[in-house]
């Protein structure tokens, strides 16, 4: 349950939990404390820049990537990425993947059909960015964000952005013809806000990892709102002593935005692959499984299914091989919500419109209702020449007792693998680089 306005007893708790965190890092070390080489720096003031050092972040992590972007606040949407840059080992050259990255809705119906909120837009998400202690950046640096509109009483300055590396374990193992192990660890900068909606806390997480992935996560903690417990009709759990208090279930579906530009260039192009599988026929060993790729030339609302996915792939830029460089939609776990239209799809590609940023309750005047408020209003038809993918991932939130008190994190998210962005692997061993395209594949 929210408040409007956010005048309530549960609007007075979250300013407690802000004081709380400023009281932290009052007494607790400066932020950015942690081992000087594990920090994300800022590029050198000689390199060229798409924004000034206080909004750049780049990191080249240990094992030779480097990864630069800008960043930006709003209120509504909070954090925003911006001219995202991938250099691998290798590269020449920063190899750019999204002009803009961000949460476009974050859309809450409770089952008893009593609620149903946006957090984006009906709750300034943006605003409710809280302090950080330098704990919960081990090895980082805080950086502060001056919030717009921020909320009543609280300091537009917030010690609320995280940029730390974190090692994610192997990033390959191979033994090779001699029993020689070719191995490494990999690791990947993380860039983090934490936003407090009502008694939620959303961690906001992006991932950016040295073979090229991106990781985009959202991780809902906090607590279950009391005024909540009133799930008496069969739509809630049972929390605490027996069954006098009764959660109500509800779903958070949360949609991201993101405009790519791929190798510099806005005109990339959509394709989608979908595989079938059929019994062995003849003499055939075994079944056969068929691809076919399907260029997505008009505006899409497309359907996870089984052995499908899209991809988006530069009109401009090849690896060292030839092949066009592209990014492969990688799926995480779901839970569709059928109950409003924007909600029906797993991800939506649109013509690109300024004035088309939020997923829902679309705050901007792109034209009046006849336009649309929400991304299912927007696949018109339109040929894609600059298109812009919108991808929606359910979480439905039966809850139980352990989500008391504090819930732990339940995450969602997607990922971007790199396909053919680089001609082998970028994290090759030198012992290896001759083997690309070989048939013997080992040393």
């Amino acid at each position: 349950m929210r408040v409007p306005n956010l005048i309530s007893g549960r609007r007075a708790r979250t300013g407690a939990l802000v004081g709380l965190s400023v009281a932290a890092l009052a007494t607790g070390a400066a932020a950015g404390a942690g081992p000087a080489a594990a920090q994300p720096k800022a590029a050198p003031a000689a390199a060229a820049a798409d924004c000034s050092a206080a909004y750049r972040i780049e990191q080249k992590l240990s094992t030779g990537t480097t990864w630069r972007m800008c960043w930006r606040f709003e209120s509504k949407s909070g954090l925003i990425l911006e001219k995202i840059s991938y250099q691998p080992p290798g590269e020449t050259k920063p190899i750019r993947v999204l002009n803009s990255a961000k949460i476009a809705q974050i859309h809450v119906p409770y089952d008893d059909g009593t609620n149903e909120y946006n957090d984006i837009t009906d709750y300034n998400f943006g605003s409710g960015l809280v302090n950080m202690a330098p704990a919960e950046c081990p090895g980082g640096t805080i950086r502060t964000v001056k919030v717009p509109d921020p909320f009543n009483g609280q300091n537009a300055n917030v010690k609320g952005l995280c940029t730390t590396t974190r090692s994610r374990g192997h990033a390959y193992r191979m033994q090779s013809d001699s029993n020689k192990v070719f191995q490494a660890q990999g690791k990947d900068l993380l860039i983090y806000t934490v936003n407090k909606v009502g008694w939620y806390e959303y961690i906001t997480e992006w991932r950016f990892s040295d073979d090229g992935m991106i990781n985009m996560n959202v991780g809902a903690t906090g607590s279950l709102s009391p005024f909540d417990y009133d799930a008496g009709d069969g739509r809630g759990w049972p929390i605490g002593k027996g069954a006098k208090s009764s959660a109500t279930s509800h779903s958070h579906n949360v949609f991201w935005r993101l405009d790519f530009g791929l190798d510099g260039s806005s005109n990339t192009k959509v394709e989608q692959y979908d595989s079938v599988v059929s019994p062995p026929a003849g003499g055939q060993q075994g079944p056969t499984n068929k691809t076919t790729r399907t260029a997505v030339t008009k505006e899409l609302a497309g359907d996870a299914a089984n052995m499908r996915w899209w991809r988006v792939v530069s009109a401009t830029g090849k690896n060292k091989d030839g092949h066009a460089r592209s990014y492969e939609f990688v799926p995480g776990a779901t839970t569709k919500y059928s109950g409003r239209p924007f909600t029906q799809h797993d991800i939506y590609f649109t013509q690109y419109n300024s004035c088309e940023q939020y997923a829902s309750n679309n705050v901007r005047s792109c034209g009046g209702p006849l336009h649309g408020y929400s991304v299912d209003k927007w696949v018109n038809g339109q040929t894609l020449t600059h298109p812009v993918a919108w991808v929606n991932v359910g979480f439905h939130h039966i809850a139980r007792d352990e989500d008391q008190e504090p819930m732990p994190v339940h995450w969602q998210g997607f990922s971007l693998a790199p396909r053919d962005v680089t001609a082998m692997n970028p994290l090759t061993p030198s012992a290896l680089a001759g083997q690309n395209g070989e048939p013997n594949g080992g040393s």
